[in-house]
């Protein structure tokens, strides 16, 4: 097996969840222009679609988004190995297996969560990915605590312990199982149990293994507590990384904006305001606006950066009123901004 080489440790202190319907190309310039250095994750694209599809329209991205990993769904090892390969060719950091989707659509494929009561597929799927891209391109896995009747720490283990010997070291684990029928995907991110200690045991029996987690985390501060050894240590004794889901898309920058100086350390960059952020997008805007795409494209994922604040409201209400008008461009953003300022400066005078 290749000798296992990661360049994306250091990024993957933090990360944004794959999140289908959200985190397309667009979302990712959006929390690019937040954070430098924080890994961001393609929505799953399934290997039969990339097998017989358009493998452009599937993959295709800015080099501004990077670093950015590719999630990949399926089943097959041979499709599964085509697939990691296009990703290698297209320039993709890692390429991540999803083994943690519980939704209906996803199982009635073979793929996501129903793959943890097969861990010898899983390991051969892992295999055939792995020996399909070059060295210095990880392969990586996102999983559940366990499905259905699971119960304790054991079956997470023995899928790790059976995963692994595809020579896969990095484990990404969404610290709840996935009850496959009966819940909907909704319930799945809510209802069962959360089990932080499954996975901080995991790196304690697997120190050799990079074990992210995933579920539950809410804000920036709450990620980097969670993943702490018990001795406070952020990086080193506890575990390799946070990834943050949907607090990450609905409150954008309270979640990404800090990222650069507090998880990266990265003193040369500054916290960007809002008004910034903003700035940094006209040109990709303009992009758009020159393609004869609707500014929706990007602004659908750009309604929660104002959360929490004065004109939030504002903000919200003029992107999605105005975003799928025919003929705009950066002007929609600018007048955007414009509401956001003016309610401000009602609330300050108030």
């Amino acid at each position: 097996m290749k000798e296992f080489e990661d360049s994306l440790a250091r990024h993957r202190r933090l990360s944004v969840a794959p999140m289908m319907d959200w985190t397309d190309r667009w979302c990712r310039l959006f929390h690019r222009a937040l954070s430098r250095h924080t890994l961001l994750y393609t929505e799953m694209v399934t290997a039969p679609a990339l097998r017989h599809g358009d493998p452009e329209r599937l993959l295709d991205f800015d080099a501004a988004e990077h670093p950015v990993a590719l999630q990949i769904g399926g089943s097959n090892p041979v499709e599964l190995a085509h697939a990691a390969g296009l990703g290698a060719q297209w320039g993709y950091r890692e390429i991540n297996l999803n083994v943690g989707c519980p939704s209906d659509r996803v199982q009635s494929g073979r793929f996501g969560a129903c793959l943890m009561a097969e861990p010898e597929l899983v390991r051969d799927c892992l295999i055939a990915m792995r020996e399909a891209v070059p060295d210095g391109i990880p392969v990586t896995v996102k999983s559940r605590i366990g499905i259905d009747a699971d119960e304790g720490y054991q079956p997470l283990a023995r899928f790790v312990e059976i995963v692994r010997q595809s020579g896969v070291m990095v484990f990404i684990v969404h610290a709840r199982k996935a009850i496959l029928k009966g819940l909907s995907p909704k319930e799945n991110r809510e209802i069962p149990p959360l089990h932080p200690e499954f996975v901080h045991r995991l790196k304690s029996e697997h120190s050799d293994l990079t074990i992210v987690m995933n579920g539950g985390l809410g804000s920036l501060d709450g990620a980097m507590d969670a993943v702490r050894g018990l001795d406070g240590a952020m990086i080193g004794r506890g575990l390799d990384g946070a990834m943050i889901g949907r607090a990450a898309y609905h409150q954008p920058y309270d979640i990404l904006a800090r990222a650069d100086r507090e998880v990266f350390a990265d003193q040369s960059l500054g916290i960007p305001s809002r008004e910034a952020v903003v700035q940094t997008l006209l040109p990709v805007a303009e992009r758009l606006a020159r393609d004869g795409q609707p500014m929706a494209r990007l602004g659908r994922h750009m309604t929660g950066l104002f959360h929490g604040q004065p004109g939030s409201s504002n903000w919200k209400r003029y992107l999605s009123e105005n975003a799928h008008q025919r003929g705009r461009g950066p002007d929609l953003f600018i007048q955007a901004l414009a509401e956001v300022m003016e309610a401000q400066s009602r609330a300050a005078a108030a």
